[in-house]
């Protein structure tokens, strides 16, 4: 199996944006944060190089063209066509998409597979199903039942689900499941702001748990937001093994944990995946955002985690680009990681190959419980 050819799930990413973007709309999602000062630009970044390096040739551009040119020719070509190319040459065999994130301006998951020629599904986000249901009014006594019931409704067709407690309050929440009282009280304070105008966007810490010990019993496997993120988190709250109670209570469920990004708790992660036989882990956007430092990330996530508990994502959202550059970036690394274990007589090349069919696809297929290939 050569790098290239390495088949890949990505378990874990968005859609990519339908409008035409201006190079601040661009530069905009090539960082966590509201987008470069004035006179800067993101594309002086770890990715911003990346971009221009392993991206502008699939644009008839020759690599690390600069920016200004760059953009030139993504405007010349359109929307529409940057995304075909793109997403088909990161060869991704399946897309599972979080579609919790500004939905309505980003490719569905039946949109994404058409125009990248590969099958696509859903993850659902628990946090927007609650916003929904209180956003639709109801009541504090029965907003329990209505969100179960959403969340069922929901799971038929979704593959996982995903909590971003990281960004609504930390990963330091109680673990212990609230009981219907807690709930209920929580639910009316709840309401009674958004009857008093403000959005429904859930944040009690009560609520929050509420919402991840359903999506626990559903037994779909459930991803947290972990580490690296928008100024929404708090970094030091955000740290995986603020988990290791709730991980201890949900043991016996058996539901899979998958902690997404975990950068740069990536070694956290790796040590909660050994030692829990429901935890899994990746190292999801921040491959793309360490730029050509990703290589040594991942060989450090990978220095504790057991080699069928890792997986592949990309945490893409909006660019194309970044769909693109996690695929052919993962491949790239892993070949050069695994590559040095065999050259070092560590590992074997049959080792290697075995390692990269189980992060690269096997491990998704089985935890989410995929159609064979």
């Amino acid at each position: 199996m050569t790098a290239d050819r390495l088949a890949l799930i990505d378990h874990h990413c968005h859609g990519v944006v339908t409008a035409a973007l201006d190079r601040p709309g661009i530069e905009n999602l090539l960082t966590e944060g509201p987008g470069p000062p004035p006179g800067t630009s993101m594309f002086d970044s770890p990715l911003g190089f990346a971009v221009r390096r392993w991206c502008a040739p699939l644009l008839d551009l020759e690599p690390s063209v600069p920016a200004d040119q760059y953009l030139q020719r993504r405007a010349e070509l359109g929307p529409d066509e940057v995304s075909r190319r793109l997403l088909r040459a990161a060869g991704v065999d399946m897309w599972l998409l979080d579609t919790g994130y500004q939905a309505s301006q980003v490719l569905t998951p039946d949109q994404m597979a058409q125009v990248s020629r590969a099958p696509a599904y859903e993850v659902v986000r628990l946090e927007a199903v609650a916003d929904q249901v209180a956003g639709a009014g109801t009541g504090a006594g029965d907003f329990a039942s209505r969100f179960a019931a959403a969340v069922a409704a929901t799971a038929k067709d979704a593959v996982g689900l995903k909590s971003i407690a990281a960004y609504r309050y930390g990963l330091d929440f109680d673990p212990a499941r609230p009981g219907p009282a807690e709930v209920r009280k929580a639910a009316g304070h709840w309401l009674r702001a958004i009857d008093g105008g403000a959005l429904p966007r859930v944040t009690d810490p009560i609520l929050l748990r509420y919402l991840i010990w359903t999506g626990v019993d559903t037994g779909l496997p459930l991803q947290f937001h972990v580490g690296f993120g928008d100024p929404d988190v708090r970094l030091h709250r955000a740290d995986p093994s603020l988990l290791h109670d709730f991980l201890l209570a949900t043991q016996p469920a058996g539901t899979p944990i998958m902690l997404l990004h975990c950068y740069p708790y990536h070694r956290q992660a790796g040590s909660l995946a050994n030692v829990f036989p429901h935890v899994y882990m990746d190292v999801g956007e921040a491959l793309n955002h360490v730029g050509a430092r990703s290589a040594a990330v991942l060989a450090e996530a990978m220095e504790l985690t057991p080699f069928h508990k890792m997986l592949y994502s990309s945490d893409a959202f909006g660019l194309p680009e970044l769909h693109y550059l996690g695929a052919a970036g993962f491949r790239r690394d892993l070949a050069r990681v695994t590559g040095a274990f065999v050259a070092d007589g560590a590992w074997s090349a049959a080792d290697a190959e075995r390692v990269a069919g189980l992060v690269g696809s096997a491990n998704a297929r089985r935890v989410y419980r995929l159609a064979p290939p």
